[in-house]
């Protein structure tokens, strides 16, 4: 659709650039940009120009940057726009002007070969490192004022080169030209002209393999023809040595395949990327997303080992033929290459049945391997079966198998990667940062749908006669604290009338003055009366009225959020000498008057209590989440506290800051309020729960978070410094405890 003349005219103002050439094909240009481009887009484009044409290089550059990067960014992204531009900046300001047109004028189809953004982003930063290399190379550290004496030759070669190599073999090739020919500008001006027989031996060495860039086009149609999906294919290199090397995997925006596949164990590099892409459409058929958070690392693995090999067996029902392209390439781990006793085994164990789900014909002996894989193929034969219930093989599998050199770090390797089969990122679903409540009103829609609970989230715990951490040592289940009668916190706040009035009046001292109204809101916590009165006049004139008529208040001064966190043990039961009430008793009304006061002053802040039964049972109970207001709902969980079994302190703070970590707030803290030091009834060493919850505040601190202990035991001074360090309190006379907890909390955050 060609555009107007008053829109054509707008367009060219903004494309900062008086060159004659420029007016002959602008309109031709800016009507595919606009054609192909988003607004946002087209301002990137014509920014992207204008700096083009700064660097002063002519119009040459001006034209390829206009002509070429519409298609350019149609392919890869809108990003590269800006992308491109900087990279011709920065070549600018160097003695190497002269490439920037070549650079241009070959984008288009090196961008074609490369087929990702990310790939055209290494391209970039890879042309500027050989510039800065081979231009300073005759100069040492000085800045350089001679250009490359060959960088020309090789971008006017990058598209040839593309062709037959992969971006990795490009790389590496470049890298052998670099390392021995840097210092000496003729011979590396016909390395990279491809005139010495090193530069074509080179180059025969790294071409290898079946380029995607190649098959892109029977890829789309295998996926078409056997699968019924049109998928979008986004490749990405190996040519950077990583911790870990990439490997495929699915999103949103695409399947990642590897640029380039080898020919493995008789299977060509085409049917490499047919097995692969079987895989994942496998995957996109029957795999339904679950919650991953507190599975542990281990059941994590095997539950991601066990649904693939469950949609392969589905995928094999329909094209059977998948049975020999899969198991060509899947390893045969043997059965005693791994030693329990010298090195963790567990990628070996789950190699190992992995290839017996798939291969019939195994000849394994372990007792564990043969009983699931008869567990699996009998799940197999029952009619809609799911991902959750492949997840329960898996995590009783890990539960029978599982030993304690599994935590080794000495890992076994060998024969353990399948490569057709991807990093399984989609089968997860992470609800983790969001807020407590939120959390479990997420969890009531799975109950509902897969009638599943979470299962424990596993927590480290300290050592400290060895100094290191037992990984995976306890776990703590989290739920929503049962309610009661609200009214009797109520009742509560009514006894102590006297001190709510003045707690109000100091709070008022304390409220952040910059507190201001936000108006013209559609949604807010009031109605905004002069927006409204005029809207409806509005409204009865026969006028659009404005829907923006309420208005919500924030302030500027405090920024805080705060996590109120509860000793549930079996000792808040205790009556104090000369006390009417037990200890959970007053706990409860020391809580009810700092909620009043932390709601009254603005805060956002979360109640949460914990006991323990052993390190196989830490209960964590969500009484209060930080976008819930001190409402009936709050005070009947607090109305129904209850006191019981022991105090694994370590991992209960190690839960709540990784809520309150995921908070935005400017400070954060963690006030601990408890009767006494850290034990449970497994643990005979009363120094390692001592030592576990120091070594947790400590982990606080590298977080951000400020931690305060509020004890009440008399005798807490002979522990409660080692762990808090000088951030305690210990409050002799329990009596006073609601007077004194909201009274700290001030002084804390004043």
């Amino acid at each position: 659709m060609s555009l107007n003349e008053t829109d054509l005219r707008g367009y060219r103002r903004r494309l900062t650039c008086n060159f004659e050439q420029i007016d002959q094909v602008f309109s031709d240009c800016i009507t595919e940009a606009t054609a192909i481009l988003s607004p946002n887009g087209v301002k990137d484009y014509l920014d992207g120009a204008s700096l083009v044409c700064m660097v002063g290089r002519g119009v040459e550059p001006v034209l390829c940057y206009l002509e070429e990067m519409p298609d350019v960014a149609r392919k890869l992204g809108e990003e590269t726009l800006t992308l491109v531009a900087q990279t011709v900046w920065k070549i600018s300001r160097s003695p190497n002007g002269k490439a920037i047109p070549v650079f241009l004028q070959t984008l288009a189809e090196a961008s074609r070969r490369l087929g990702s953004r990310e790939l055209l982003q290494r391209y970039c930063a890879k042309v500027l490192e050989i510039m800065e290399r081979t231009s300073s190379s005759i100069h040492g550290n000085q800045s350089a004022t001679i250009p490359s004496p060959s960088l020309v030759e090789l971008l006017a070669r990058v598209p040839g080169l593309l062709r037959e190599l992969s971006f990795e073999g490009l790389n590496n090739w470049i890298e052998y030209g670099l390392k021995h020919y840097l210092k000496h500008p003729e011979r590396q001006r016909d390395y990279f002209r491809l005139q010495s027989a090193d530069s074509r031996a080179i180059l025969q060495r790294e071409r290898h393999g079946t380029l995607y860039a190649d098959h892109e086009r029977k890829l789309d149609l295998y996926m078409k023809a056997l699968w019924h999906r049109n998928e979008m294919f986004v490749p990405y290199s190996n040519a950077f040595d990583q911790l870990r090397k990439p490997v495929p995997y699915y999103d949103d925006r695409g399947i990642r395949v590897p640029d380039v596949y080898d020919d493995k164990a008789r299977i060509s590099g085409i049917n490499r990327y047919r097995a692969l892409l079987a895989h994942v459409a496998a995957h996109k058929r029957w795999t339904k997303p679950i919650i991953a958070d507190n599975y542990s690392p281990f059941q994590r693995v095997a539950i991601e080992m066990f649904e693939d090999s469950r949609v392969e067996h589905l995928a094999m029902q329909s094209y059977p033929g998948l049975r020999r392209l899969w198991t060509a390439l899947h390893p045969a781990p043997g059965e005693e290459e791994c030693d329990p006793d010298k090195e963790s085994c567990i990628r070996h164990r789950l190699a190992m049945l992995s290839y017996a789900l798939l291969c019939p014909d195994h000849n394994y002996r372990n007792a564990d391997l043969l009983e699931f894989v008869a567990r699996f193929h009998q799940l197999m034969q029952r009619d809609g079966h799911t991902t959750k219930e492949v997840a329960d093989l898996a995590i009783s599998y890990i539960a029978r198998t599982r030993r304690q050199s599994d935590l080794s770090a000495n890992i076994y390797f060998a024969d353990t990667e399948v490569s057709y089969r991807d990093d399984n990122r989609h089968m997860w679903r992470f609800i983790e940062e969001g807020d407590e409540e939120e959390m479990f009103e997420e969890e009531r829609k799975v109950e509902q749908e897969d009638s599943d609970r979470l299962p424990p989230r596993h927590y480290p715990e300290w050592e400290y006669k060895s100094k290191t951490y037992r990984p995976d040592w306890v776990s703590l289940y989290e739920s929503l604290h049962p309610s009661g009668d609200a009214a009797i916190i109520d009742r509560l706040l009514t006894k102590h009338q006297a001190l709510v009035k003045q707690l109000k009046q100091l709070l008022d001292l304390l409220k952040p003055q910059q507190y201001v109204r936000v108006r013209y809101q559609e949604e807010g916590s009031e109605l905004d009366l002069d927006v409204a009165i005029r809207s409806l006049i509005d409204l009865k004139g026969g006028a659009q009225p404005d829907p923006r008529i309420n208005m919500s208040h924030r302030h500027d001064g405090r920024d805080i959020a705060v996590m109120l966190l509860l000793d549930l043990s079996e000792s808040l039961n205790h009556v104090p000498d000369g006390c009417n009430q037990t200890i959970l008793e007053l706990s409860q009304e020391a809580v009810a008057l700092l909620g009043f006061a932390i709601e009254h002053l603005g805060d956002e802040f979360a109640i949460a209590g914990f006991s323990s039964n052993t390190r196989h049972e830490v209960r964590y109970q969500h009484i209060k989440g930080y976008s819930e207001h001190w409402d009936d709902r709050v005070k009947a969980r607090l109305a129904a506290m209850q006191a019981g079994y022991s105090t694994r302190m370590g991992a209960a703070i190690r839960h709540a800051a990784h809520y309150l970590e995921a908070r935005k707030a400017d400070k954060k803290l963690l006030l601990i309020l408890t009767d006494g030091e850290p034990h449970d009834i497994d643990e005979q060493d009363e120094r390692l729960l001592i030592e576990d919850t120091r070594k947790a505040v400590l982990e606080l601190d590298r977080q951000g978070i400020y931690s305060f202990c509020v004890n009440l035991d008399p005798q807490a001074d002979e522990y409660v410094q080692d762990i808090f360090g000088q951030r305690f309190t210990v409050i002799d006379r329990v009596e006073r405890l609601p007077r004194k907890l909201p009274e700290l909390f001030l002084s804390l955050t004043r």
